[in-house]
């Protein structure tokens, strides 16, 4: 009987030792543990700790087994605190983040369960002694990962059950987040490798994966991972709080990359068109480089709109997009006497090289063009921002560089300028302006008396010149004729060779002078002869067709200096020293009259002749008539100071500017009969208060006096019982930006902080642009946030609101011909105010004080919803007046899932 015992111990050791069989049905099966139970009562006497074990096919020579497994790889697993063998459940147990790996698959638990002879695993999350649980199961089975409560797997059919899973599926390549879509079951049913059928699902891109704020709730739906969800019944909840908004039915794509597809259109109500349909479309990838979107809008007054869109790129090589949009615009109905139909569009063209496709030659292009008032009359209201802009340009060019010694530097462009603004429109009628094509040459400077890699001295060695050309093709037209035939009947052709010649030299080592000519020769393939005709009595204009030239040269030479002055206060002093530095220069210029290109002819009666030159009306113009011959001289400033630094462990001090540049200039004509003496001109700027406040100014002083018509005599002003010198002009323009990050306290600051010794106050203000250039609250962009790594729900300022705000002042004042008035004077302001981390206020306007009213004001406020964005931007009174409400969510995957309403603006 002893004996035996040692028997069945052997037997025992051999079977904790062998491998386990397939499963005989491919059905899942119910374990005996619960799929609710999440913990298991460890064991009096566990096993000691099996890491890395691997289960083989030991027992196929077992009679008990009577089929091969059906495994065909193995399987690993190990567990930290135990891993139990149950023969009698013929189950394995491991406890603690217990881990499972077989083939392309991977699951972590705090607790798994396997079957042997099922080939079945259970896995469930285990509960601390606070009753929190932890260790939650990790399925991984390719590249698709779920993190549920309690899983159940097969190895064999590859189907599971799955509660509580929770998953991440990005529409995008490489984009998780709040772009990315969460999906949450209750139940899920894993039927293969690509089809998951969900049971009480939520669809959210909240970045809250336990208490989103909101959600799509899905009773039932079949889940293909990264490629859709497929949906019955479903609507919206926020806070979990249902809502109205729901579907029958519903298509969720997941697709990673690009994907050819419908795009949704958005429905509203206009009283000029009735409602509408807008971007309706469809999108379409274009192999691996490019792709092109259809969309189109249709009103039931009969107006409609198509679009096409297109981008593409390459790596290292290029990169643009092509645009095109057509309006077939109709207002009021037939019979009406407001009836109209307009057709407009627009094409928008843009293309980059990168600069390592080609070191040596360039492609690019920037192409904006098409009808002068499309924007203006566009029917879609995200085009209102543009009828700002009232000038259309365009240019498409291609250079091309040969290094060889000399350099020649060669490029071809096709230029384009358009008027739109209505007032533009009325002055000018041919308010397109073309050039097809610029042809532009030029060729490296040359020293020909120095060798190349040598130190040039002296005037022989410093003797340089250069060559360039342009050569173009310009047109004028306008609306109706662009693009046509027609624009090209006043179409003016010419080239302008120039060759600049130069040295320079010291003289009496500190005197710099530079000395130095221009020679050029104007081509062009027509001229204009000019004559008087008895019989019509008019001025008659005669084109001569043919090739034609003329030539003409300059010279000129500068001599100027570097003076320094240095006031220093001593080293203990807060400042240190002041630098003034000068730069004094006088220069001549002298220019011969080339009157053997100009004729003359007489109107009788008229006692003088008149001259004319053929080569007036042309391309590049007619040459000088009169010599030129005069002295220029300016001087210009600097003054900045060395003021002690506030951080004592600074040895050197700061640099502050006082005057970034202060210039003077004016001029004497020496060939002039009269008015010798150019106007002094007056400009400077500086920059100040850590450079938050800018300021730039300007004047004109004439000292010739002016007659009663406002025209300048050859009398001095002072003579005329005026000032030496008469105020003609001035300009003035201050911006100033103060923010809370000013006020707050610096890390390592202390609390008392020096004062700055040219803490300069002055009058702040507006500029002449749109409030400082900022870009039109208005426009159908998704409101955008900035990531902060502070916890937003509980900001680090506490109490402090953070908050900036803008001035700028601008003032022109004009004295010419005695008007003595501001031809511009305003003030402009804009700020924000964060009275909340998610909540924003701001706005901008101004007050022009020539016209005596508001400038454009706008309103904004802006609520960021987590998920969900909300803003509401407002223009209370003015031309432009409109309002805007958009509320909407944030992920591109739901973009379509927003409410948005504007106000109709008034159209002329």
């Amino acid at each position: 009987m002893q004996s035996n015992k040692h028997y069945v111990l052997f037997l025992l050791l051999l079977f904790i030792g062998v491998f386990f069989t397939q499963a005989q049905e491919d059905k899942i099966v119910p374990l005996p543990i619960k799929a609710e139970q999440d913990t298991i009562i460890a064991p009096l006497f566990p096993v000691p700790v099996q890491r890395d074990s691997v289960l083989a096919d030991s027992l196929a020579n077992d009679s008990i087994n009577k089929k091969p497994p059906l495994l065909l790889d193995k399987i690993t697993y190990k567990a930290k605190d135990y891993v139990k063998l149950s023969q009698k459940e013929n189950k394995i147990y491991l406890y603690n983040e217990a881990e499972i790996y077989y083939q392309d698959t991977e699951l972590k638990a705090g607790i798994i369960i396997m079957d042997y002879v099922k080939n079945e695993v259970y896995a469930g999350r285990l509960k601390d002694s606070l009753g929190n649980y932890t260790q939650l199961p990790y399925f991984k089975q390719g590249t698709n990962v779920v993190i549920p409560d309690s899983i159940r797997f097969n190895f064999d059919t590859q189907k599971a059950l799955i509660w509580n899973s929770r998953t991440e599926q990005s529409a995008n390549a490489g984009s998780l987040g709040s772009d990315a879509m969460k999906v949450y079951a209750e139940i899920t049913k894993k039927e293969n490798d690509s089809v998951y059928f969900l049971s009480e699902a939520k669809l959210t891109t909240s970045k809250d994966t336990i208490n989103p704020d909101y959600y799509i709730r899905v009773r039932k739906a079949k889940f293909v991972p990264k490629k859709k969800v497929i949906a019955g019944y479903s609507n919206l909840y926020i806070a979990d709080v249902p809502t109205p908004i729901a579907m029958p039915f519903a298509y969720f794509p997941l697709s990673v990359g690009r994907a050819a597809g419908i795009l949704m259109p958005s429905f509203g109500n206009d009283p000029n068109t009735g409602y509408f349909l807008q971007d309706m479309g469809y999108y379409v990838p274009i192999g691996d480089y490019a792709d092109i979107t259809f969309s189109g809008d249709f009103y039931t007054n009969g107006s409609w709109g198509f679009r096409t869109a297109s981008i593409y790129t390459k790596r290292y090589k290029y990169r643009g997009n092509i645009n095109f949009r057509f309006e077939n615009q109709i207002r009021s109905q037939k019979g009406f006497s407001d009836f109209s139909r307009s057709e407009n569009y627009n094409i928008q063209i843009s293309h980059s090289q990168d600069p390592k496709a080609s070191p040596n030659s360039r492609f690019s292009a920037s192409v904006n063009l098409g009808s002068s008032q499309f924007f203006r009359n566009s029917l879609q209201q995200r085009n209102l921002p543009n009828t700002q802009n009232n000038t259309l340009s365009s240019s498409i060019s291609y250079s091309k560089t040969f290094p060889a010694y000399p350099s020649v530097n060669m490029s071809l462009t096709a230029t384009h300028t358009q008027l739109t603004s209505p007032t533009a429109l009325e002055d000018n009628p041919d308010n397109i302006t073309m050039t097809l094509p610029t042809l532009q040459a030029s060729m490296e400077r040359i020293f020909p008396f120095a060798k190349r890699d040598g130190i040039k001295k002296g005037v022989i060695q410093n003797i340089n010149f250069q060559y360039d050309v342009n050569a173009q093709n310009r047109l004028t037209t306008n609306d109706e004729d662009f693009l046509t035939g027609a624009m090209f009947d006043n179409a003016r052709v010419g080239a302008r060779h120039r060759i600049p010649i130069s040295t320079n030299f010291k003289v009496a080592k500190y005197f710099s002078v530079s000395m130095g000519g221009s020679y050029e020769d104007v081509w062009t393939l027509e001229t204009f002869n000019q004559r008087f005709d008895e019989e019509t009595e008019s001025v008659v204009t005669d084109t001569i067709s043919g090739f034609d030239r003329y030539n003409q040269y300059n010279f000129s030479t500068s001599l100027g200096t570097t003076l320094y002055g240095t006031f220093n206060f001593g080293e203990d002093k807060k400042i240190q020293a002041i630098r003034h530095t000068v730069r004094p220069q006088v220069s001549y210029g002298y220019a011969p009259s080339f009157e053997q290109f100009y004729d003359e002819y007489r109107i009788p009666g008229d006692e003088e002749p008149v001259q004319f030159s053929r080569f007036q009306g042309t391309l590049n113009g007619a040459p000088r008539l009169g010599k030129s011959s005069s002295i220029n001289f300016s001087i210009a400033n600097t003054l900045e100071a060395k003021v002690r630094d506030k951080d004592s462990t600074k040895l050197e001090p700061k640099k502050i500017p006082i005057l970034s540049n202060f210039n003077i200039s004016s001029g004497y004509n020496l060939e002039a009969d009269s008015l010798r003496i150019s106007p002094l001109t007056i400009n400077g700027g500086t920059s100040i208060l850590d450079n938050k406040m800018s300021i730039n100014f300007a004047a004109g002083l004439d000292p010739y006096a002016i007659d009663n018509n406002g025209r300048r005599i050859n009398t001095f002003n002072i003579d005329n019982g005026g000032s030496l010198l008469r105020l003609t002009r001035a300009n003035a323009n201050i911006s100033y930006s103060i923010s809370s990050e000013m006020f707050g306290k610096k890390d390592g600051e202390e609390e008392e902080e020096e004062e700055d010794p040219f803490d300069y106050v002055a009058q702040s203000g507006g500029r002449t642009d749109d409030l400082f250039g900022r870009a039109d609250s208005f426009s159908d962009r998704p409101y955008e946030r900035e990531d902060k790594d502070e916890d937003i729900e509980n900001p680090v300022y506490g109490t402090k609101i953070p908050w900036n705000f803008r001035l700028a002042y601008a003032a022109t004042y004009s004295n010419t011909a005695r008007q003595n008035e501001f031809t511009t004077h305003s003030l402009m302001f804009s700020g924000d105010i964060e009275f909340a981390p998610r909540w924003k206020i701001g706005g901008s306007s101004g007050y022009d004080f020539k016209n005596k009213g508001f400038t454009l004001t706008q309103l904004r406020f802006q609520r960021d919803l987590k998920s969900f964005s909300m803003r509401f931007n407002w223009t209370p009174f003015g031309q432009f007046k409109r309002w805007y409400f958009f509320i909407g969510i944030d992920a591109s995957i739901l973009k379509d899932l927003k409410w948005e309403n504007r106000s109709q603006p008034v159209r002329n």
